[in-house]
């Protein structure tokens, strides 16, 4: 197999979305959940941060640099938490999670949850973004190591190993779908057999609430969404689109979906009231869906599928009824009620982009940064500066008007915000 095809979906499992709502925020950063970056795409795992008041236009060298430091291997993205920033890596024969002081980058500890992960086709490290709640940590490694460490000592407070509890079986390029918190449980696809595909947790002690399901493993990241007055959650696996019942896992829906390599790695995205939008390579395309209640209970229906967008790795974002995200290696937008391509511009190769603002901050696969207006007439590009080397396959982190990008060796803390805000 090519070594591309590696890279379609081996990192982040690029990963899982709930639309922000629309909301009036100050000329400031704005405070509570929408400040922090607490997981895997944000605060709503929607690719969506509440920060206003950036910067338009950027000096020559870029935004400031907040500070920088070496990381080992690996993709996990970051998750950032009352002045602690959290990711994976690997190096030296194993694999941790750290905690990072926000304010220098300066290391607050780190813990081993297992061996170094390497693989032949060099996408070596741990896939996950690390999941922060309360006093809690979660994560899981490139294994099948899930565990919870305590956020002041990074001490385990229980662990799992999917392949013993479950008889998971890695996929072929590691485990990469990164934990959701949902009330009291942690949901997760584990891939074990004799339906034990997916699973939830009791977030506090490990102890299993329920597990279910025969799906093949796919390399995407659950998410939660309140849709037609039910409460479920989605998971994007090798067999397709599956709403469950976060209670007890019941299914509520299916939506057929199959990708070669079982390379289903999008998170898929939560349009309100009702659509869910799925993307996946390999010429499959995208689909958006729409979930609606009859006499029979919730049903799903295909609204459009086309062509126009094929997610390799990196999750798309919504906009005011445009979705953006890459088409393969073309960042593109698309009209979310017909999936009608709008424009797509090359340059930023297999990236990765979030959204806040009204801006696309969009990292390209060689580190280059790029302020891109969210505007669905044309491709508008407002600053860009090259901040990393390597490969970067790493979705963005926004929070508290800084963004966090790595790469394969090191992450960098840059600040977005005016002086004096």
């Amino acid at each position: 197999m090519a070594t591309s095809r590696f890279w379609t979906i081996a990192l982040v499992a690029l990963t899982v979305p709930v639309l922000l709502a629309q909301a009036a925020f100050g000329d400031k950063v704005t405070v509570a959940g929408s400040a922090e970056w607490p997981q895997w795409l944000g605060p709503h795992r929607n690719g969506r941060s509440g920060v206003t008041g950036l910067q338009r236009q950027w000096p020559d060298e870029g935004p400031r640099q907040v500070w920088r430091r070496p990381l080992g291997q690996g993709f996990s993205s970051i998750a950032v938490t009352r002045g602690s920033v959290y990711t994976m890596f690997s190096n030296d024969g194993g694999e941790y999670v750290v905690s990072l002081n926000d304010a220098d980058g300066s290391e607050r500890w780190r813990m081993r949850i297992d061996g170094q992960y390497s693989e032949s086709q060099g996408g070596n490290g741990p896939r996950c973004t690390p999941a922060v709640d309360g006093d809690l940590v979660f994560a899981v490694g490139a294994r099948g190591k899930l565990v919870a460490l305590n956020t002041a000592s990074g001490k385990i407070i229980w662990q799992r190993d999917l392949a013993q509890d479950f008889g998971s079986r890695s996929p072929r390029w590691g485990f990469s779908g990164s934990p959701l918190v949902e009330g009291d449980l942690l949901l997760l696809e584990v891939g074990g057999r004799d339906g034990h595909a997916l699973a939830a947790f009791d977030k506090r002690t490990g102890g299993i609430a329920w597990t279910g399901q025969h799906d093949a493993m796919g390399y995407s990241s659950p998410t939660a969404a309140t849709i037609a007055g039910a409460r479920q959650v989605l998971f994007f696996t090798a067999t397709g689109l599956v709403s469950l019942a976060p209670s007890d896992g019941r299914v509520l829906w299916r939506f057929p979906w199959e990708t070669p390599y079982n390379v289903n790695a999008a998170t898929p995205l939560f349009l309100p009231p009702n659509r869910v939008f799925i993307s996946s390579a390999y010429d499959v395309g995208a689909s958006m869906v729409e979930v609606n209640r009859s006499n029979q209970g919730l049903g799903v229906a295909s609204v459009w599928r086309n062509r126009n967008m094929k997610n390799q790795m990196a999750t798309s974002v919504h906009d005011r009824g445009y979705i953006y995200g890459f088409d393969n290696a073309m960042l593109t937008c698309v009209d979310a009620a017909t999936g009608s391509r709008q424009w797509k511009a090359r340059g930023h190769g297999k990236g990765t982009l979030v959204w806040a603002d009204g801006l696309l901050l969009v990292l390209s696969d060689k580190g280059r940064f790029a302020l891109v207006k969210a505007d669905p007439s044309a491709y508008r590009e407002l600053a860009s500066v090259q901040v990393l080397d390597g490969l970067c396959w790493t979705a963005p982190a926004i929070a508290n008007g800084r963004a966090y990008l790595r790469n394969t060796s090191e992450v960098v803390c840059l600040q977005l915000m005016p002086a004096g805000s």
